[in-house]
């Protein structure tokens, strides 16, 4: 398989997007303060408006997705305890083992039952199975979910199935945290306001940096005295930051740009049916990721960065995901080099 050379298209994630020169001038013109002493204002802003986003009482921002979701289970597992999340999830496959290694939990993986990403409530009941022997049994004390699933191809839970896991989870004692990272796909994908998605969650994260254009940062929101012990552990862990504002300016101009989300899936959809057009084995995605099924994923991958078209592998297959800095025009040139026939 080869593939003529071009300019290179980057397909390998949302977050290689770059602030343009409307985001470079907010940074550049953000009131700050020192916000470990004190606070920084336009920092606390973008906290405000994110928990409020989010439906939540308050809101952190964190330099990652990772601190952040680090930062929910630690506050919330105790060491030892067993805690449930979707097979292939973030915090499982791309965290580093953060979750035992810092929060000391043990995870526990669900299957995708109920379609790509998502379980079922009776795998959530069967998994979280009687109390048992205290002396002898894991205790089992969180459910950690994903929307969108990332490694089933941004795979989007609707408000209904997630209503019916919070049920079932709080039945059985749980609490519960949202890994929320690309919870405005979800959000776009499903017409719906953040907080849809979030109700009856003890803490979610969210990403400014994937798709939206920020050069970096993140939210965990909860309740006040969640925030306030997560802020606490922040610290702890060095996240810290003094002159936060120049980079939460960022983080408010993306929260403008949600809708824009809407083009990206878009452009996934085009991207996934061209390729299903060549023969490529893949699926209509539901946000902005698409998954390729292919023989040999680094042969593909080497023949594709030949031709400028840059892509990762994730979960077996080989992942193209669109964002702000990929127009329409940029998909239809990866599927020209692609199929080798581009002037």
């Amino acid at each position: 398989m080869t593939f003529e050379a071009r300019r290179d298209l980057d397909f390998r994630s949302d977050t290689v997007t770059r602030p343009d020169d409307a985001m470079r001038q907010a940074m550049a013109s953000a009131e700050v303060g020192d916000n470990v002493i004190d606070t920084d204002p336009t920092m606390r802003a973008l906290e405000e408006r994110a928990a409020s986003t989010l439906g939540m009482q308050a809101a952190l921002w964190v330099p990652s997705g990772t601190m952040a979701n680090i930062l929910a289970l630690s506050v919330q597992l105790e060491r030892g305890d067993r805690f449930l999340v979707p097979r292939g999830a973030h915090v499982l496959m791309n965290e580093l083992g953060s979750p035992a290694w810092l929060a000391g939990g043990m995870p526990d993986p669900l299957e995708h039952d109920a379609g790509p990403g998502r379980p079922s409530v009776s795998a959530l009941t069967n998994a979280v199975g009687s109390r048992g022997n205290p002396y002898y049994a894991l205790r089992t004390t969180l459910l950690c979910l994903e929307n969108t699933h990332n490694a089933a191809g941004g795979a989007v839970t609707p408000p209904h199935e997630h209503a019916q896991l919070l049920a079932t989870a709080r039945q059985a004692g749980l609490k519960v945290h949202l890994d929320g990272a690309r919870i405005w796909n979800a959000a776009v994908s499903l017409g719906l306001p953040p907080a849809a998605l979030t109700v009856g969650v003890d803490t979610v994260s969210a990403c400014f940096s994937k798709g939206l254009g920020a050069p970096v940062g993140s939210v965990v929101a909860g309740s006040t005295e969640f925030v306030e012990q997560a802020r606490r552990m922040r610290q702890a862990l060095g996240g810290g930051i003094r002159q936060g504002g120049v980079l939460a300016a960022a983080c408010l101009l993306a929260m403008d740009r949600v809708g824009d989300l809407a083009e990206d899936h878009e452009n996934a959809r085009r991207l996934a049916s061209g390729l299903a057009e060549l023969g490529w084995e893949v699926s209509t995605p539901q946000t902005n990721i698409v998954l390729a099924g292919v023989a040999d994923i680094p042969i593909t991958l080497d023949a594709l960065a030949a031709a400028g078209v840059l892509a990762l592998p994730m979960a077996g297959k080989v992942r193209f995901v669109l964002h702000r800095d990929l127009s329409t025009a940029d998909v239809d040139e990866a599927l020209r080099r692609i199929k080798g026939d581009a002037a």
